[in-house]
């Protein structure tokens, strides 16, 4: 039995890398420590133990978890540091030689933190190989939502991934795909509501796979949250084209807490490229997906993801990918240059791409996508929408987002925080790309 008393004054520091999941993660892993008594630490404190929550996404992701690891060692020196998350998982041993780092937890063990904390704290030694090892054997699903004093709350309802496209990493550091029960992630929902949180985000891998281990199905899944009288809304973080049904778009059009905002993973607008890349769908079903969105709801905010400067992707390739966004009624792109992988199908592909061609490629992707997001802006001017707005950060103004994600922005009015509030959508400032709106209340 474990003297509570080791837990005493003890200080915890938690830092992110990467993806919403992530963030999720790591504010339950808190909520784990601060059950046993384990505090988080104030700015300027020294902590007691840091908990790193690595991404492993691009080459740039591997350079800032060093850098963050490195850097937390230096600040809280004496720290037991933890590093965890998808760098930690593919790189365990260049983790390991970082000076400072105590222990490197996979990620099939991250949910299981607060027992290696407990029994460090203890003295006890703590053998985290296995957690590394056997991430293609995890099949447990790991709940996580994140809490705090956001008006958002990240709820994870899926890990892991079968789909192995030949740049993605994914699969080595999450595993294979699996799912919490929709009456426990109902529960969780019910549990953020009562909180105070208005608006909680699906988070996942791939969530439209929802249901793999529990016989269920993504669509059942948000029929039963669309049910929750305490929670505002609900937005879908990411879900792949292929899983995009028309009965979840018809099931969204009709929907009483599910926002009109759509993310979705095309990564290519060119058939050959989406073929080398083993994508499960093609541009014309993509098409099709963003076709039926806008017919049956016009003012939905489409966010798309594309890789640029994959093995294989020519100079005709590309133009076929602008070509075919720019035919699109999306409202904005999220634009990544490729990163060779390790270990990834793709390194097999013959004709790589220079890092200029990489940089001239994104760049002109991003001007598409800010001339895309004015036109979507420009064209909500004047309507009327609900506005969640969020805590204030620094500064004198406060924001907060419409269901179709629209940006509004205005001074601080502390009876607005975190109050869903009917606006005009007024003034846009094109630069910034956010509304200034007259508050209908």
């Amino acid at each position: 039995m474990t003297d509570n008393s080791i837990f005493e004054n003890k200080k915890a520091i938690y830092y992110t890398l990467g993806c919403k999941l992530n963030f999720a993660e790591t504010s339950t892993i808190g909520q784990q420590l601060l059950r046993m008594g384990i505090r988080k630490a104030m700015a300027g404190e020294r902590a007691d133990i840091c908990v790193i929550n690595t991404c492993s996404v691009t080459e740039l992701a591997d350079k800032k978890c060093r850098q963050a690891i490195r850097r937390l060692c230096r600040l809280h020196q004496g720290a037991k540091v933890i590093v965890t998350g998808c760098y930690a998982q593919l790189k365990p041993d260049a983790v390991r030689q970082i000076e400072g780092v105590d222990i490197v937890i996979g990620t099939g063990e991250k949910a299981n933190i607060a027992g290696y904390v407990r029994n460090m704290l203890a003295g006890s030694d703590v053998n985290t190989d296995d957690s590394v090892s056997r991430i293609n054997d995890v099949r447990s699903f790991s709940p996580s939502c994140s809490r705090g004093d956001r008006t958002r709350y990240f709820l994870k309802v899926q890990d892991g991934c079968d789909y192995h496209c030949t740049y993605c990493t994914i699969p080595y550091a999450r595993g294979r795909s699996r799912n919490g029960s929709i009456a426990d992630i109902v529960r969780q929902a019910e549990d953020a509501g009562a909180e105070g949180g208005r608006e909680i985000v699906l988070t996942g891998v791939n969530i439209g796979d929802f249901g793999k281990t529990t016989n269920e199905s993504f669509f059942n899944l948000i029929c039963s949250l669309d049910n929750i009288e305490s929670v505002e809304r609900f937005r879908i973080s990411s879900i792949e084209p292929n899983l995009l049904t028309d009965e979840i778009i018809e099931f969204m059009a009709n929907s009483k807490r599910f926002a009109p905002h759509f993310h979705i993973p095309l990564q290519s607008g060119c058939d050959e490229v989406l073929n080398l890349m083993k994508r499960r769908y093609d541009t014309e079903l993509f098409a099709d997906k963003i076709k039926k969105i806008k017919e049956l709801i016009p003012d939905a905010f489409i966010g798309v993801d594309v890789i640029v400067g994959t093995r294989g992707e020519t100079d005709g390739f590309f133009e076929e990918t602008y070509g075919f966004i720019d035919s699109l009624p999306v409202s904005q792109l999220h634009v990544f240059c490729y990163s060779e992988r390790p270990g990834t199908l793709a390194l097999k592909i013959d004709k790589p791409v220079g890092e200029k061609e990489k940089h001239e490629r994104s760049c002109r992707l991003i001007e598409l996508s800010r001339r895309k997001s004015l036109e979507f802006y420009r064209s909500q001017r004047g309507t009327v929408h609900c506005v969640l707005f969020e805590h204030p950060g620094k500064g004198n103004r406060m924001q907060g987002f419409t269901e179709n994600y629209l940006r509004v922005e205005t001074e601080i009015r502390e009876s607005l925080i975190n109050r869903s509030v009917p606006v005009t959508l007024d003034v846009l400032n094109e630069e910034s790309l956010c509304f200034l709106p007259l508050i209908n209340y």
